[in-house]
């Protein structure tokens, strides 16, 4: 359990914990006053096999539109991926993530024709429906939709007229190039095969829309992402994954996500300032977004400030509440830097993320509390799955501004019996 007296002022690092379970005053999870929503999963009516992705990606891309609202508060896609195909109790739920309004949609694709039912609810006032509508579209008009829905959404809150500005983001040309960025997304970081996957349908992508700049972003995560993580080949990754994340910022200047994955790219190739600048502007382009807050304590963990870390892990985990594993792979080599090691354990534990490459975090954690034997077995799992890993090639790459912290875990994986 964990001992709150150390950190009881630090009321950004009590939200990071909720989402461990521990208890949390009821005040830190309190309805934002400016508008704040979760966009639920539409539900997908069409009834055909490969139409359902489609719909999950409409969710996404108006979670991201409403996102880059000013002043809004939006649940990130993972936890309100939670409630899909379960039985919806708006109240509830809106309790549950912290928010006031709920959406709730449909879709049905059928042939070029697509119709689309949304409605937007006041959970705090007894979950009454504020605003609902059908849209009957061209399959081609999806994107335009998109926007209608976010704008109407805006006002439907605000109460006042949205600037049409508000989703500026690029529409690809190609529907079949957005339909395989979509399958692609979110599946590079749970295993090998799938981040190759990812790989294959992004360069398709990109063939089908040159122009598509989330392909390119994507793509520059997939490849970076297999080198870091799944001991991928890091020549020609590395240059290509820069080569990507260059391409998608000229692409879209505007976009926090080309920005923050350009960031991600500089930070592997450890050009600090010029990764900090990227981060930082992302951040500036979308506070509201969790992935973003999560990237940007990668980078301060790498530059050895994991309170700092901590800050931005605590309003992702916020914003996210039911995250991906990934969050929990940061949370966890933030609390091992802070020296919370017994807290790294249960963190990296949770099965969201127990299993994957995370584990060689795990390992650390155990064997700094002295739990060697449970870290050499953690250990020798490890190895199963990542036969050539080992220390050295580790310290090549970790990106680790200070010596002190890469020693940390370069002392711990010794302990564990991990080879040089």
């Amino acid at each position: 359990m964990t001992n709150f007296s150390d950190i009881s002022a630090d009321p950004l690092y009590l939200t990071a914990l909720a989402s461990l379970g521990a208890s949390v005053p009821a005040k830190l999870m309190a309805v934002p006053s400016k508008g704040s929503i979760a966009v639920l999963p539409f539900v997908d009516m069409s009834g055909e096999a490969g139409h359902e992705h489609f719909t999950d990606g409409l969710t996404e891309d108006i979670i991201t539109d409403l996102s880059n609202v000013p002043g809004f508060f939006v649940i990130a896609r993972n936890s309100v991926f939670a409630y899909k195909g379960k039985p919806t109790d708006v109240r509830q739920i809106a309790h549950d993530l912290g928010v006031k309004y709920i959406l709730e949609g449909s879709a049905r694709r059928a042939g070029q024709r697509l119709r689309i039912n949304v409605q937007l609810i006041d959970a705090s006032e007894g979950g009454n429906h504020i605003w609902a509508e059908r849209f009957d579209r061209e399959l081609s008009d999806i994107f335009a939709v998109q926007d209608e829905v976010t704008q109407r959404i805006v006002e439907a809150i605000t109460g006042k007229l949205a600037p049409s500005s508000i989703s500026e983001r690029y529409h690809p040309s190609n529907l079949g190039a957005y339909d395989l960025v979509v399958r692609s997304r979110w599946q590079f970081s749970t295993s090998k095969q799938a981040c190759l996957d990812a790989q294959t349908m992004l360069e398709r992508a990109i063939a089908l829309d040159p122009n598509y700049p989330e392909a390119h972003w994507l793509l520059a995560m997939v490849l970076i992402f297999n080198w870091m993580n799944w001991n991928g080949n890091p020549d020609p990754d590395r240059g290509d994954a820069l080569k990507m994340a260059q391409k998608a910022v000229a692409l879209a200047p505007n976009e926090a996500w080309a920005h923050e994955t350009l960031g991600y790219v500089l930070l592997g190739d450890l050009k600090w300032e010029e990764a900090k600048f990227q981060y930082e502007y992302a951040l500036r382009l979308n506070p509201n977004d969790a992935d973003i807050h999560m990237g940007i304590a990668d980078y301060y963990l790498a530059d050895c400030e994991p309170h700092k870390a901590m800050e931005h892990l605590a309003t992702a985990l916020r914003l996210n509440p039911h995250p991906p594993g990934v969050f929990f792979w940061e949370l966890g080599m933030a609390q091992i830097c802070i020296g919370h090691y017994a807290e790294a354990v249960v963190t990296l534990r949770r099965e969201e993320t127990y299993g994957t490459g995370s584990r060689r975090n795990l390992i650390a954690a155990l064997a700094l509390l002295d739990r060697i034997e449970e870290a050499k077995e953690e250990a020798k799992l490890f190895l199963d799955s990542n036969p050539q890993w080992r220390i050295s090639a580790w310290v090549d790459w970790v990106p680790f501004k200070a010596d002190k912290y890469t020693k940390i875990w370069v002392d711990a994986f010794r302990l564990a019996g991990l080879p040089e």
